[in-house]
């Protein structure tokens, strides 16, 4: 039996210093040069950049995206969700699903597949507690954008929902790399003050390699940072802003010793209360069609 002082907090605190400063000083390698994203991202990337135009025909559409059974299978269960099809009517093939989606729906569903690949990777099974409040974040996100845009501006839904689901990217890119190191394998609450203090940047950095728009980019733009008043939502960042927002146990989450009762936090649910049944639904609804 160890009988030995115990470590000094500010030797733990110093050695958590260490390590972050480590992975962090790879990870600024890596983004640095070219990014090299998980094996799982890798159908994602090729089929994105295959339908980067959007005037392909749906019969093109559909033989790229054939090619990869996950992907096909997924699109033709969302367009056959609540979420694209309001009767319940399914698609009865690929190309008609396709149709339904549209082509930047199409590349959104493959990104996100990627994302929730990711997730379930055996590597990241150390941090499933984390990935699984990220993941329920992320889809709470992307459906109140999706609402929010088309009920309150402007703004192409579907385009708000890419930004939802793509948020947090820097997020779940910070817990990849972190399970690849033995030391930190075993600190999920050391893991997750990184992400808290680095996900941003980290995530505008991995957003634009990966060809995202400008708007987008700037929607996820220190999106975790409280803004006081309560924007009124006209942007694409304030949708994402907003939207976060609307998820008050993230909240608590990303600002520990903040009360989301008494924060932004609360105002916006307030002030959206009755558009939040909807968003639980479209997000339980996104859950069924991701799993």
């Amino acid at each position: 039996m160890n009988t030995g002082p115990a470590p000094s907090a500010d030797k733990i605190g110093t050695e958590h210093a260490t390590e972050h400063f480590r992975i962090l000083a790879d990870i600024a390698r890596e983004l640095a040069g070219t990014v090299v994203f998980p094996t799982s991202f890798d159908a994602a990337l090729r089929l994105r950049k295959e339908l980067q135009n959007p005037d392909l025909p749906t019969a093109r559409i559909a033989s790229i995206v054939g090619v990869e059974p996950l992907i096909a299978t997924k699109l033709m269960h969302l367009a056959g969700s609540a979420l694209y099809s309001p009767d319940g009517s399914p698609a009865k093939d690929l190309r008609a699903a396709i149709s339904r989606l549209g082509v930047e729906l199409v590349r959104t569903t493959a990104l996100t597949i990627a994302m929730s690949q990711i997730m379930r990777s055996r590597d990241m099974e150390v941090f499933s507690n984390l990935t699984c409040i990220l993941w329920d974040h992320t889809l709470k996100t992307a459906a109140a954008a999706r609402i929010l845009a088309r009920t309150q501006t402007r703004i192409n839904p579907d385009e708000a929902l890419l930004a939802g689901l793509v948020h947090d990217l820097g997020a779940f890119y910070l817990l990849y790399r972190a399970a690849q190191y033995p030391e930190l394998r075993t600190q999920p609450e050391s893991v997750k003050s990184l992400i808290v203090e680095w996900h941003e940047n980290i995530g505008v950095t991995l957003l634009n390699a990966l060809g995202m728009s400008e708007a987008v980019v700037a929607a996820s733009t220190d999106h975790d940072q409280v803004r006081n008043p309560l924007p009124t939502v006209h942007t694409l960042a304030d949708i994402i802003y907003v939207s976060s927002l609307l998820d008050n146990p993230h909240f608590a989450w990303m600002h520990p010793g903040v009360d989301p009762e008494a924060s932004e936090a609360a105002a916006a649910r307030q002030t959206f209360a009755d558009l939040l049944p909807e968003i639980e639904a479209d997000a339980q609804a996104m859950q069924a069609v991701f799993a």
